[in-house]
């Protein structure tokens, strides 16, 4: 389900949600179960593009697996200090190959800045295969405690 369709709770509607995803550029905490039932949580670099959210990672990533076999993930995008605000949820999870790594350089200009320097294209360059991991969320809760803490 596309973020507007999602369910959603919290003080935020829908196109305060995308705005807010469309200008965090903070990582994303990912989370799922293992295959061997141990949970996983990671932080990933994303986009929210098409009411989805996109990070990527290389193929050969234990996390590849784990949403492979699980189908599913929960998320956060939110900030570590105060006021503390944010979106979680729970979306149903894809992994396609990037093959052309464009989501890979969207990543790499939202966060870094460009595909230039040597970081970028140390990630470019690499030789393992890269994947897309599709999060179509079903479910969003925001949360805003900037009013409250406004003299914290």
């Amino acid at each position: 389900m596309p973020l507007s369709t999602a369910r959603l709770s919290g003080p935020w509607a829908a196109g305060t949600v995308a705005g807010f995803l469309d200008a965090a550029v903070i990582p994303l905490r990912l989370a799922t179960v293992s295959p061997s039932g141990w949970p996983i949580v990671l932080s990933l670099w994303f986009v929210h593009s098409d009411d989805l959210l996109l990070c990527a990672t290389q193929r050969s990533a234990s996390v590849v697996q784990a949403l492979e076999a699980a189908g599913r993930c929960a998320f956060e995008v939110a900030g570590e200090g105060m006021p503390y605000h944010g979106v979680r949820g729970r979306a149903r999870v894809t992994v396609v190959p990037d093959e052309r790594l464009e989501t890979l350089k969207t990543l790499l200009r939202r966060y870094v800045g460009s595909t230039d320097g040597g970081f970028a294209r140390r990630l470019l360059e690499r030789r393992t295969p890269e994947v897309v991991l599709r999060l179509d969320p079903i479910e969003l809760s925001s949360w805003d405690y900037r009013d409250r803490m406004a003299d914290a």
